[in-house]
């Protein structure tokens, strides 16, 4: 690993699912303490480069490297995968991941969902783990909830139990997948202050969001996506306050509050 690289760097990445190309030579990097916000219509590729950062999907070309080491690679094209699967757990394990569904386990207390991939997969001893986990609920809000399930808390309690679960990890990055979409607005301001929080304290964070206002507040660099291409980029001030492209326009635009 080298020493001052970027927390995480995507290079030339394309990406397709058959025949159809999603991710069409997309190049981003994240400095440690750096906030990245990616933007773009439905169907402009966020969340499938999100989820290539992480290896949850397989790219066709181009590279993705943390913290200098690059993935390792087998086959070409859509036979491509990653050739080291212990490379793989420990890129992973790096890049905590947020999804806009919270994907807790309903048969766990919010605790024990929150300590599980810590003991598990890392094995850290169960009684440090839920020292670290009851302060990262309490850090979110929701220290009062760790005897719930998941079905007794609201969507934003669920989202940020998923928040703190992903701490506990204590990642070098966190991806966030569109994390207040499937939240009624009272309930995504709950989600909000959490992930401002999380930047004021200069985490490196990437974030696919539909909300201008938090990116806005949150980025150091926004990223606008369109048809799997890079159509603009910037500080924030410059892309939602003096937008070159026509297209990024048109997007803020019809995203505008009414």
């Amino acid at each position: 690993m080298t020493n001052n690289a970027p927390v995480i760097e995507i290079r030339d990445l394309h990406k397709s699912y058959g025949q159809l190309e999603v991710l069409k030579g997309v190049s981003i990097h994240a400095e440690k303490g750096q906030v990245i916000s990616l933007i773009g219509s439905s169907g402009s590729g966020k969340s499938t480069l999100l989820r290539c950062c992480n290896l949850l999907e397989d790219s066709q070309s181009g590279e993705i490297l943390f913290e200098g080491e690059a993935v390792k690679w087998t086959g070409e094209g859509l036979r491509r995968h990653p050739a080291d699967r212990a490379q793989v757990t420990r890129f992973r394990t790096n890049l905590a991941m947020v999804f806009q569904q919270f994907n807790l386990w309903s048969h766990m207390s919010v605790l024990q969902n929150v300590m599980e991939a810590p003991v598990t997969v890392l094995g850290r001893p169960a009684a440090e783990v839920e020292v670290l986990a009851r302060s990262l609920l309490d850090k979110v809000g929701i220290g009062d909830k760790a005897d719930n399930w998941p079905a007794q808390l609201s969507g934003g309690q669920q989202q940020r139990a998923a928040i703190a679960r992903a701490l506990c990890m204590q990642p070098e990055a966190l991806l966030f997948d569109e994390p207040t979409s499937a939240l009624d607005p009272e309930l995504q301001q709950e989600v909000v202050k959490v992930i401002k929080d999380l930047a004021a304290e200069h985490r490196t964070m990437i974030l696919v969001t539909h909300d201008m206002r938090l990116a806005a507040d949150v980025s150091d660099h926004v990223v606008f996506l369109h048809q799997g291409r890079i159509e603009e980029e910037g500080p924030p001030a410059a892309l939602f306050g003096a937008p070159k492209s026509e297209r990024l326009q048109q997007f803020l635009s019809a995203t505008a509050p009414a």
